[in-house]
């Protein structure tokens, strides 16, 4: 019995439990994807072997605890963080043995007291102690779209012998007698709704109260001085006082190429007869609706730009000059290849050029569509049976359809009607039967008599006559728009930002000054001079004003969105070098090298947030993201990628140093930057930790359980697991050297990536949501860049064993 509870109480019996419960977890969001949600909750998450894998956890926490004495030794921010771990899983207990959760299905005008619970056992019902009545719901959508903003329920409750209203949507709950009500879904003619109910009182206070002694710990981490990030730290004063540290240059080079456009004589004469750059732009100044939003048409022709040609110019046109292009001149430019095309059995099946093709080319000689019949039988494939081919030839479809409804004056949504159901705005080439006369002379005849005038001021010079049509067709929005939905400062904001362009800025600013930096402590490794350490403060500057202008362009988008700029892949990759560069520059101030590879990293970054396949523009939120919730969640997680990230890079650095160095000074270099990279492990573990439990508040709050084991959620607790083996791995003797633990910093980073790509791409769950086109180009560099780290492992091993051998090598920790 003795050596039973010594290997319970054991360290290494500590990682080997959090190894494997990693591995199970991972291994059911495969089994969900090649069989059921429910398949994996049998064999695994409710599995009586996991419930014993996190029996034992629990031992092993409360054993380790009173063998290592961590009260006697005021270990305080480790005993509250893992009280917290074991509070949480008694939660999690309570709410799988005593929880119960369903959903009541209500017409309106009808009531329902019975909740409707599905479980693998079968289908139960409960009669709930008190009565709802349905007396209306209603579908809100964003104005002029049909994408919900909000879906509500009026409810009448019958309870007591009393009656009482009250309204049930997205993020505000309805409480009563410990059940919670939740709006989940709604019928298909919007006449009906359909509420998710959940009944966990005991394991959510449970669950909550653990969550805030997580939290406590964690802050404890910071801020008690026997805390083991405050013992690092003076590890790193202690060893920068006996010996002098320098740092290694590192050399990152990009390449970029660009594409050179058709040289035929029609595109030549569509640049020649531009419309002027000046005059373009007063046109993207006029607001117009679009994907349920206000913006300027500024905006909308950068978006169609980069929706059918991949990028943001073509030729020497800005996207302004491209849409009044088309609009004036529409002959000349169906004859002009900018549609981007990139599958190429698409291009040799309908005779197409394998980039760019030209509206014209999709329609044979008797003006017949080519693409319809493959179109068509693509669309009648179920979604989970399409092919790569059938992707494409839909989103090729996609372009051909904008642009027909574009040619026919139906995309431009310029014109308010006040009592238009849903606030929706008016096209010219729209019906406008139920608008008044006068109205609807004006909205059919004033963009083509704007258009007209156009191309005669491209022959006279005089811009005079569209510049008033464009005055004339601004004052009828203002007069038209009585919902208020024209906010003259947010459009001019919105064209500040599409112009200033600030996060391509950013990304050469911080390349640029990231590799001086590196540049220069490279040079103070052979010599200290004044004016390498005067300059290397001029580029920690510019770094930070670089830095200040990244959160310019942040708050701008908050702006000009009305929520946290951090709700899809792009804007999360802009949030992620934000947090990357902060990391940087926290620990910057112990480390150029830090900084200056935060840097890099921060630029690398963004420099895949600019990407053709990544989608920059402004969207509207689904319902269940309108949340506080939300900005808390995602930005204190992500905060956390931008610390992996630095490991990642400190990891590399100290594996590089150890396949190249000579010298057994190396060494000192690398249990620095070990130090640094270890405080950035434990930075990251604690925001990765309280931000992946956000989520779980979020979810309760939204849709009454905090945990439903979506592939998403999981693989943010398995990559909280792995980053605490990595942390805890000095814990064990013989895995407790620089080698090992930078070695592992490295491969734990497998986890961010399946986080954060991974699931969307591998996987599916209900963050499906940020799964963008194009992902799967980017796990192509990844296998490789996995080779490289495997190499890089075994030439560092043999570097860390020279050293070994001749002494200069010692535990740190």
């Amino acid at each position: 019995m003795e050596k039973i509870r010594q290997l319970l109480a054991s360290y290494k019996t500590t990682i080997v439990l959090l190894l494997v419960y990693a591995f199970l977890m991972a291994l059911a969001t495969f089994i969900e994807k090649e069989m059921t949600t429910e398949a994996a909750k049998v064999m695994i998450y409710y599995s009586p072997v996991f419930f014993f894998l996190q029996f034992l956890l629990v031992v092993n926490f409360i054993l380790t605890f009173i063998d290592h004495r961590f009260i006697k030794r005021r270990r305080w921010a480790l005993t509250v963080i893992h009280f917290a771990f074991v509070v949480i899983l008694a939660g999690a207990l309570t709410t799988h043995v005593f929880g119960k959760e369903g959903t009541m299905h209500i017409r309106e005008g009808e009531t329902n007291n019975v909740m409707v619970m599905h479980t693998s056992k079968g289908v139960f019902k409960e009669e709930l102690p008190f009565t709802l009545e349905l007396t209306q719901f209603r579908l809100i959508r964003y104005p002029g779209s049909m994408s919900p903003s909000s879906y509500e329920s009026d409810l009448r409750i019958h309870i007591d012998g009393e009656v009482r209203e009250a309204r049930v949507y997205m993020n505000n709950v309805l409480d009563l007698k410990g059940y919670r009500f939740f709006q989940a879904s709604y019928d298909e003619d919007e006449q009906g709704t359909v509420l998710s109910v959940n009944k966990d009182v005991a394991g959510r206070n449970i669950t909550y109260a653990g969550y805030f002694f997580l939290v406590a710990g964690f802050v404890l981490m910071f801020v008690t001085p026997n805390s083991r990030l405050n013992k690092l730290s003076r590890q790193l004063n202690e060893l920068r006082r006996s010996a002098k540290l320098t740092a290694v240059f590192l050399l990152v080079t990009f390449s970029a190429g660009a594409q050179d456009f058709t040289s035929q004589a029609v595109f030549q004469a569509v640049q020649r007869n531009a419309v002027p750059v000046e005059h373009a732009a007063e046109f993207g100044q006029l607001p117009v609706q679009f994907a349920g939003r206000i913006i300027p048409m500024n905006t909308f022709s950068a978006e169609l730009l980069r929706k059918i040609h991949k990028n943001n110019k073509i030729g020497r046109l800005n996207s302004d000059q491209f849409l009044l292009g088309i609009l004036t001149m529409p002959q000349m430019w169906m004859q002009v290849p900018f549609i981007a095309n990139s599958n190429e059995e698409v291009a040799k099946m309908f005779q197409l050029p394998e980039q760019h093709f030209a509206y014209a080319q999709v329609f044979d000689p008797k003006g017949n569509y080519k693409l319809l019949a493959r179109v068509n039988e693509a669309y009648h494939k179920p979604e989970s049976q399409r092919n790569e081919f059938d992707k494409d030839i839909i989103k090729l479809d996609e372009k051909i359809n904008i642009l027909f409804l574009l040619l026919n004056h139906k995309l431009l949504t310029l014109f308010p009607k006040a009592d238009a159901p849903n606030d929706t705005w008016y096209a010219p080439g729209d019906d406008l039967s139920g608008i008044p006369e006068e109205d609807s002379l004006f909205i059919s005849r004033s963009l083509p008599l704007y258009l007209s005038e156009v191309n005669r001021s491209l022959e006279s010079g005089d811009w005079q006559q569209p510049n008033t049509i464009l005055d004339s067709i601004a004052a009828f929005q203002q007069k038209a728009d009585q919902a208020g939905h024209i906010n003259p400062k947010k459009i001019r904001t919105e064209i500040r930002y599409n112009k200033q362009n600030i996060f391509s800025k950013t990304r050469t600013g911080y390349f640029a000054l990231g590799l001086l930096l590196l540049m220069t402590a490279f040079l103070r490794l052979f010599k200290e001079a004044m004016w390498t350490n005067i300059l290397s403060k001029v580029l920690v500057w510019g770094i930070f004003l670089v830095f200040l202008y990244h959160v310019y362009g942040m708050a701008m988008r908050w702006y000009i969105s009305g929520y946290a700029p951090w709700s899809n892949s792009y804007e999360t990759m802009v949030y992620v070098a934000w947090a990357t560069i902060l990391a940087g520059l926290i620990f910057g101030r112990k480390s150029d090298l830090t900084l200056a590879t935060a840097t890099i990293f921060g630029g690398i970054i963004l420099f895949v947030s600019g990407l053709n396949w990544m989608e920059p523009q402004i969207t509207t939120l689904v319902p269940v993201l309108k949340s506080p919730w939300l900005m808390f969640h995602v930005a204190v997680t992500v905060a956390a990628y931008g610390f992996f990230g630095i490991s990642l890079l400190l990891g590399l650095s100290n594996l590089l140093i150890l396949s190249v160095a000579k010298k057994e000074t190396a060494m000192l270099h690398v249990r620095e930057l070990s130090i640094i990279n270890n405080m950035s492990l434990l930075v990251g573990l604690a925001l990765m930790t309280i931000g992946t439990f956000l989520g779980g508040i979020w979810a309760n709050e939204s849709w009454g359980r905090y945990w439903s084991w979506d592939p998403k959620e999981t693989w943010a607790l398995i990559t909280v697991v792995v980053y605490s083996v990595v942390t805890h791995i000095h814990l064990v003797r013989k895995l407790n050297n620089d080698w090992f633990f930078n070695l592992a910093s490295v491969m734990a980073f497998a986890s961010v990536l399946m986080t954060f790509w991974g699931v969307n791409y591998l996987l599916s769950g209900l963050h499906s949501y940020g799964e963008n086109e194009g992902v799967s180009e980017v796990f192509v560099y990844l296998y490789a860049i996995l080779f490289g780290v495997i190499v890089l492992a075994l030439v560092s091993y043999r570097g860390y064993k020279k050293f070994k051998s001749q002494g200069s090598t010692s535990n740190f920790y």
